[in-house]
């Protein structure tokens, strides 16, 4: 129990209007927002979740170091002759605890008991449909809400477990630099750690059992196979894994046709799972399955009192399992529980991306989803058709747009620079279901990348001008000066 947040020696159960049980992105937002509305609420911090927590911000910060060393390493393609840069990974290292301390200061015991919120450290586990224990500690609550996050996922491999494996959370705390990176996994996880593993001088192989990146756009993935191969990345797809073993204490793995990866480390990124062992929800009338706990279209459980968002939410948000899409699924709970307002969580509205490089992000239905639904048009624009892109040597990549026979905007990929902040105002399309006439009308800053998704936008009209009816027109028109 933190000892900013203890409550009275009383062994009176706690009483909040909302009980967080998990410290996610989602949880820590619902009970900082509810807390600023002067709603009692206590939160659950679960033991061993600080590694989940830094993940988030080391990652991005391990992805920054990676972005200035490529610079470095690019410099003598625009005519910029240096000495080779060198990396100190003791430096890198310590700017990772540096940003991840800062990240976590944001939402440590100290703020959160400064806005009101009673913060407990333990495992919960419910006791029925209307109160939980954490150790000798029995809270009931008006609503609770499930933020417990995720757990990586160790794939069904013989051998593997045998072997020392750095996850997606622990390799951040390496104190030296792999010199051969075995990555294992076809996530984006997986693909990120090892564009910046490489581009931080790491030997990198690339397994990825079931192809790269399965349920992502072929055409943007295609365009990510190029880049990981362009940057000397060793990459193996579809090949089943016959075993994994030590060799000459080294971790060393045989696919199929008896290909033998050898590296110094090996880093598994196969996916997570739900972080919900333990919580007892069957006595609190929750259903779970391998998904999460299954929640409907407003984040309620099958207990109408009890939410769940993030990564460990399954049923009607299964497979949104980032950081914006649990803050997202947070303001939803918020609003039903504090205001009773309908919501409806929609899984097609949340971005989603991929930070390699270049970066992958879409919004709304993919090509196959939007097929299924009816005819469609799909329409593309490559970044070789931007004068911004050429001049920064960044011209690989692409923007595919689905639109319905009318216009109205089904789904949008982006693949190549920038694409996380390209995707921003296709995501507001999507969801007020805007025309592609309307995204054409936008005026961009000449000289951006955002004048990319304004011509994939006007291709929407390219097979007008072709109409002879259209032409007679113009040509009627003529005649009157």
């Amino acid at each position: 129990m933190s000892e900013t947040a203890s409550p009275a020696a009383s062994k009176d159960p706690l009483t909040p209007d909302i009980c967080v049980v998990g410290d996610g992105p989602g949880g820590l937002a619902v009970a900082s927002a509810a807390a600023l509305f002067g709603v009692r609420v206590v939160l659950v911090r679960q033991s061993g979740s600080a590694l989940s927590l830094n993940r988030g911000a080391r990652g991005q910060a391990l992805r920054a170091v990676a972005g200035q060393a490529r610079a470095v390493a690019d410099a003598a393609t625009f005519g910029l002759i240096q000495g080779a840069g060198e990396i100190d990974y003791g430096r890198v290292r310590a700017h990772l605890d540096q940003v991840a301390a800062r990240s976590a200061a944001n939402d440590s015991d100290e703020r959160l008991a400064a806005l009101g919120v009673i913060v407990l450290k333990g495992e919960a586990r419910f006791q029925n449909r209307h109160q939980i224990a954490i150790g000798e500690t029995v809270i009931k609550a008006r609503r609770f809400v499930v933020a417990t996050g995720s757990l990586p996922v160790m794939p069904s491999v013989p051998g593997l477990a045998d072997l020392p494996c750095l996850t997606e959370d622990s390799v951040f705390e390496l104190a030296k630099r792999p010199d051969r990176l075995i990555v294992l996994g076809d996530t984006a996880a997986a693909v990120e750690l090892a564009h910046a593993m490489r581009a931080l001088g790491s030997e990198v192989v690339l397994i990825a059992r079931e192809g790269l990146l399965p349920d992502e756009d072929p055409e943007a993935v295609g365009v990510l196979r190029r880049a990981l191969l362009g940057d000397g990345i060793g990459l193996h797809e579809g090949r089943p894994i016959l075993r994994a073993e030590s060799h000459r204490q080294r971790p060393r793995l045989t696919l199929d046709g008896e290909i033998r990866i050898d590296g110094t480390h090996l880093l598994v990124a196969s996916g997570r799972k739900p972080n919900i062992a333990g919580l007892e929800l069957d006595l609190a009338g929750v259903r779970s399955d391998d998904t999460g706990v299954i929640v409907d279209a407003s984040l309620r459980t099958a207990n109408r009192s009890i939410y769940a968002v993030g990564d460990c939410a399954g049923g009607a948000a299964a497979g949104t399992t980032s950081s914006h899409a649990a803050q997202h699924q947070a303001g939803l709970v918020l609003r039903n529980a504090l205001f009773r307002q309908p919501v409806r969580f929609r899984r097609e509205q949340v971005p989603r991306t991929i930070h390699g490089r270049p970066e992958l992000a879409s919004v709304g239905l993919s090509e196959a989803q939007a097929r299924a639904q009816g005819e469609i048009r799909v329409l593309r624009w490559p970044y070789a058709e931007s004068g911004r892109a050429q001049a920064e040597r960044q011209s690989e990549g692409l923007i595919k747009l689905m639109t319905d026979r009318k216009g109205g905007i089904i789904g949008v990929v982006i693949a190549g620079a920038q694409a996380a902040e390209l995707i921003v105002p296709w995501g507001l399309a999507v969801q007020k279901r805007m025309n592609v006439r309307e995204m054409a009308g936008l005026i961009p800053p000449s000289q951006s990348l955002s004048e990319l998704s304004q011509k994939a936008a006007l291709s929407f009209q390219a097979p007008l001008a072709a109409k002879p009816g259209l032409r007679r027109l113009i040509g009627f028109l003529r005649r009157f000066g």
